[in-house]
């Protein structure tokens, strides 16, 4: 009889394929494999092909920390934001970071809990101690793009909104254009007396699409009404709808977000108007649920896709010093569906 425990053979424990593995699979040393996750110029096509080939085919993850300390570099660009509740700012960041990824860097993002300058300077400060090689801006609000130029940033950055402080470092979707798209839109359909529900004051994309709007209707020599200054969200589009409703010496209305619009509806719907019938209503952002709104709502769509490719390649163009990086305006789109209709 056997005196000793007989203790079952453990299985080889599972681990993350490593660099040297990419090594012995692709046919290279470890240090051609580090060569090419570091992008370096001089690796011939056919070695480059077979380490991503063998990257692809183990699954592996490069270790960020890791290249850090080898490379110097975080790979990491720092995203400041101070709304990411809104449609907008939220679909800018997503796309931003998938294009970030596709070009082998992550994200590392911050939201200012005020516009205050020191809350701008805290996120700031907070971004450059996780070393960030580069910085993105998502913040619509004036006082944030001020205290940023004052801060003097240390890397290259990029802001997305036409700020007017700094074009060297602005990209936006031309707010100002795609506005008039929305109006003229409403007046070729006949359309003479147009209200607009605006964004919040403080907000660079309302004032922008507020100018467009009033630009137009003085190209077009239509009479200029006041905008209603609102919040984006829905309820204020209904309320602000219950009270013009009251008068309607109007028969269209560019709403400043789709959210508004959304509102506007309801308060048509409950004064028994038709829409496009009675009221023509065109809106901004395209959300995803703009074309099921009841009637589908004739909107502007904003490239966000674009934006954050746009975003990510300008940054890289100058982590690589590169010149003359394009800082053209992306082109907004007039989306036509069923909520407007020539006047009556």
């Amino acid at each position: 009889m056997a005196t000793h425990d007989e203790r079952p053979v453990e299985p080889e424990r599972l681990r993350a394929p490593n660099i040297r593995d990419v090594a012995r699979v692709a046919g290279v040393s470890y240090q051609t494999v580090s060569r090419v996750l570091n992008d370096s110029p001089s690796i011939r096509p056919e070695t480059l092909q077979r380490v991503r080939d063998a990257i692809s085919e183990l699954g592996y993850r490069p270790n960020q920390a890791a290249r850090a300390l080898v490379t110097s570099r975080s790979r990491t660009i720092g995203v400041l934001s101070a709304q990411t509740v809104h449609y907008g700012p939220a679909t800018a960041t997503n796309a931003i970071e998938t294009a970030a990824r596709e070009a082998g860097y992550r994200l590392s993002i911050t939201n200012i809990s005020s516009t205050e300058y020191a809350s701008i300077k805290s996120a700031v400060d907070y971004l450059m101690s996780q070393s960030v090689e580069a910085l993105i801006v998502i913040a619509p609000q004036v006082r944030v793009f001020e205290a940023l130029n004052d801060l003097q940033v240390a890397v290259p950055y990029v802001t997305l909104e036409a700020t007017g402080l700094n074009t060297s470092h602005s990209l936006w979707v031309d707010q100002v254009q795609g506005a008039r798209m929305a109006t003229r839109h409403l007046i070729e359909l006949g359309h003479t007396e147009i209200m607009h529900i605006s964004g919040p004051q403080d907000w660079i994309e309302a004032e922008a699409r507020m100018q467009g709007f009033l630009r137009e209707l003085s190209d077009a020599d239509l009479r200029t009404r006041a905008p209603i200054l609102g919040d984006w969200t829905a309820s204020f589009g209904y309320y602000a709808g219950i009270e013009l409703l009251r008068y309607r010496d109007f028969s269209a209305v560019f709403v400043g977000n789709d959210q508004m619009a959304l509102g506007f509806m309801h308060a048509c719907r409950e004064f028994g108007l038709d829409v496009p019938g009675d009221i023509s209503i065109v809106g901004f952002d395209d959300i995803p649920e703009a074309a099921h709104f009841a009637p589908p709502l004739t909107t502007v769509r904003q490239n966000f896709a674009e934006i954050g490719r746009r975003a990510i390649a300008l940054l890289l163009g100058e982590l690589r010093g590169e010149d003359g990086l394009s800082h053209d305006p992306v082109q907004p789109e007039l989306v036509v569906r069923e909520s407007t209709a020539r006047r009556r």
